[in-house]
Formats: structure tokens, sequence, C-alpha cells
């Protein structure tokens, strides 16, 4: 009992010291890391960098502070640095080797940041997932899609892919064939096409549009509509322009052949 009580006393009188130190670094560091962190995020808050970007670097910050908070404890506490050193790194070792995959996507998050492809709002398509990009994260892009569904893609993959960006360019172009039956007049039914988009709310006249005879389908004239619109408008001005180019065409008194065929059809039966 004698022996236990003074090797406790022979540990509290050469450790105690270091531990109350230690602790009391540990507390206010924490302290400061939590000031320190407040200041950091108001300074990148007023810098010109994307929203992921300054996500990143608070993120990145906040365990940089966090590392040299626990190299400072170690240190008072007396313990080797080569020895720390040299444990972090065969478990750095054996954790790469096992997470290869987040890695990889933790590569690509950079890559995304560094090059941005697309960013936060940007509706896009890639690896079999497309909507409207979220958050950009350290391993994975977040996607809504139009009805609402999240979809967490690999930025790994997202590196590795083709990448689709709808909304990288102010402007959009329309492309839309319809099918008139061939005993029209190409001429009247490219008239009236014309005056239906141009009159369509949202379409720009320059570039200006275009509607032409593009096919022919046995009984059948191809003809197709061409616009051009601002790109967060591109889906209203698209049905619009169906909307006002089937009204005009049926206005004049122009054939769908699968219109013409029912009628026959109908005809034949009665």
């Amino acid at each position: 009992m004698n022996e236990f009580t003074a090797k406790a006393i022979d540990l509290a009188t050469n450790y105690g010291g270091k531990l109350i130190l230690a602790l009391i670094v540990l507390i206010i560091g924490l302290f400061l890391i939590k000031l320190l962190k407040r200041l950091i995020d108001k300074a990148i808050n007023k810098t010109s960098l994307d929203d992921a970007v300054k996500s990143l670097a608070s993120k990145a910050v906040k365990i940089l502070l966090y590392i040299i908070l626990l190299i400072s404890v170690v240190e008072i506490l007396g313990v080797s640095m080569s020895s720390v050193i040299a444990v972090l790194a065969s478990c750095g070792l054996a954790v790469g080797l096992a997470m290869q995959g987040a890695l990889s996507n933790l590569a690509g998050g950079l890559m995304i940041l560094i090059f941005k492809p697309f960013k936060i709002g940007d509706y896009i398509e890639s690896s079999g997932a497309e909507g409207i990009v979220r958050d950009i994260g350290i391993f994975y892009t977040i996607i809504m899609t139009l009805d609402n569904k999240k979809i967490n893609v690999p930025n790994g993959d997202l590196m590795n892919a083709n990448v689709t960006n709808y909304s990288s360019e102010e402007e959009r172009r329309i492309d839309q064939d319809y099918r008139i039956t061939n005993d029209s007049d190409p001429d009247m039914v490219k008239s009236v096409l014309l005056k239906a988009a141009s009159e369509t709310p949202g379409v720009l006249s320059t570039p200006e549009p275009f509607a032409r005879l593009t096919g022919v389908d046995d009984d059948t004239y191809i003809f197709t509509v061409r616009a051009w619109c601002k790109s967060p408008s591109y889906w209203n001005v698209y049905f619009d322009i169906i909307e006002n180019c089937c009204k005009s065409l049926s206005a004049n008194g122009i054939d769908d052949p699968e219109e013409r065929i029912a009628v026959r059809l109908v005809q034949k039966e009665s």
C-alpha cells in the first residue's frame, strides 16, 4: 500500500503539472478556435469566392486549428513528436488504402472547386443524374431533380464523366419538329410557324427565329422551328412555342398526319 501511494505521489509530482497545464491549454485553445473561426468566416464571406469554395476554406481552417491545438497539447504532455508522427503516418497509410474511393471523391471535389465546370444553382446532367446543383461538398455533390428528389453524386464520378451544364450560357436555343401532311403549302406552313414562334413571349429577336422544311417522310413534311431565349426562361418559352404553333396550325387548317389518319379511320368505320 505504501509502495502504491509512493508511486501515485511520484506520478502526480512528475505529470500533475503537465496534465493541468495541458488541460488549461486545451480549454483556452478551444475558446480561441471558436473565436478565430468566427473572424476568419467573416473575412472569407467578404471575398468574391464561390460559396462552395468559402465553405471548403472554412472547414479546412477549422481542421488546421484543431491539429495545431492537438500538437500543442501533446508536446506539453511530453510525448515524443517523432513517435506521434510515425503513428499518424502508419494510420494514414492504412486509412488511405481503405478509403481509395473517398480520396478519389475528395480529389474530384477539389478539381470541381478549382476548374468550376458548374456552380451551385446550375442545372446539369451527368453520371445518370439531372437537376439543379444544391451543394458542392468535399466528397459529394447534391443535385435536386425537378420533381424534388435529392441525388448525392460522388465527385470522383463527376470528374471522370461528361457534364452537360444547361445554365452556363445566358442564352439557349429551342429546337422543335412539327409533322405536317404533304398536301399543305410549304411556304404557308413556314410562314405560320415562323410568325407563331416570333410572337411567343420570351423569344429573342436576335438571333432570329427559324422555321424551315427539313425533312420528308412518306406522306409527311417535317418542319423544324428554332428560337433563342434566356436560359432561366427556357422551359416556359419551350412550352409556349408548342402551344402557339399548334394553335396557329389549327387556325389555318393545317393538319397533323396522325389526325388525318384518325379521321380516315372513323369515316371508313361509319
